[in-house]
């Protein structure tokens, strides 16, 4: 009898089973490791050997439209069904209620405004680029009263709920619209020194972050006649619904500039013959709008938590507190702003 070696097809490794590929040894010899590094989704690699070539004839097609089943590949019959794990859902969206609807995407560099004071001064304003305005019937005959008609962008009517929906309002989101919603560009910033053609005081916001306090800011600079108000660009937020909404109508008519560095803005102000004052509730020296008369002044708040910055500090011309005689520590940032101004501008 012969060997039965000599029974084994060509080019099959002992120990193999049919349909089984054999084992490929790597360049340096030996077995490839498991754990080496698998090469780019898509690529194909040029040492694979015993390929199957392209085939370009005619492909046969079964019965019900059903592909032919490759040697060695099992059917969906005989594939084990893997048990669903409950954690492989997809993440549901409850931040906007139990239907999980999102509000739809807004374009680049626009936003929706809302409110009825915030809405008019956009309406009124020439700089602005306005693509929507949606309204309930409610409001649109308010809105009418404070802004005549015509508008510059046709209304659409619509129900407060889908208002609700275009702005993503929920409760607890603090989104009050009124009945009204406007989609508008954000406007653009002027540049400092063309800001700086305007007259008054000047208002600079350190690492203030919270978009309800700059808004704030911006109704009380508008109040006290300030010039601008200055923000840092990596701390500021973009021009959102809250801020326009809390700014009541102040966002369409002082400039809010952005800019990356306000220590290098502070000194371009003092070289425009600004004086530069920092307000810090710890310092000695009580801030005196009289004694600023005749000069002009920018006034410097930093964080609530951690005030101004060393360098921004240091930059300043002087540090000045507000005269709390009821003894309190510290104000929002927002009334310390409003307290300041006030002082400021009665000199």
């Amino acid at each position: 009898m012969p060997p039965m070696s000599q029974n084994r097809p060509p080019n099959r490794p002992p120990h193999s089973k049919p349909g089984n590929k054999p084992a490929r040894p790597n360049e340096r010899g030996g077995d490839k490791p498991r754990g080496g590094v698998p090469k780019p989704f898509g690529e194909r690699s040029s040492e694979r050997s015993g390929e199957r070539p392209k085939f370009d004839g005619p492909k046969l097609t079964l019965p019900g439209g059903a592909r032919p089943q490759a040697q060695g590949e099992r059917s969906n019959q005989e594939r084990p069904q893997r048990e669903r794990n409950p954690h492989d859902r997809a993440p549901q969206n409850r931040e906007h209620g139990s239907r999980g609807q999102r509000p739809p995407a807004v374009p680049n560099g626009a936003v929706w405004l809302y409110g009825l004071h915030a809405v008019a001064a956009a309406l009124g304003n020439p700089a602005r680029r306005l693509r929507r305005l949606v309204i309930t019937e409610e409001a649109q005959a308010t809105l009418a009263a404070e802004r005549p008609l015509p508008w510059a962008v046709q209304p659409e009517i619509a129900p407060r709920d889908k208002i609700d929906q275009l702005l993503g309002a929920r409760p607890g989101s603090g989104i009050v619209h009124q009945g009204v919603a406007l989609l508008t560009d954000q406007l653009a910033t002027p540049a400092l020194l063309d800001a700086l053609a305007r007259p008054g005081p000047i208002l600079v916001l350190d690492q203030i972050s919270d978009p309800r306090n700059i808004g704030a800011l911006m109704r009380t600079a508008q109040a006290f006649g300030a010039a601008m108000v200055i923000a840092q660009e990596r701390n500021a937020p973009e021009e959102t619904g809250a801020l326009a909404k809390v700014a009541s109508g102040a966002l369409e008519l002082i400039p809010l500039l952005r800019i990356v560095n306000i220590s290098r803005a502070l000194i371009v102000l003092k070289s425009a013959n600004v004086w530069v004052v920092g307000l810090d509730g710890t310092s000695p020296t009580q801030l005196n709008g009289q004694a600023f008369a005749g000069r002009r002044v920018a006034l410097v708040l930093g964080n609530e938590g951690e005030g101004m910055r060393r360098l921004t500090r240091e930059t300043c011309d002087e540090i000045a507190a507000l005269a709390m005689p009821g003894g309190m520590e510290s104000l929002n940032v927002s009334a310390a702003g409003a307290v300041a101004l006030y002082e400021l501008t009665r000199s």
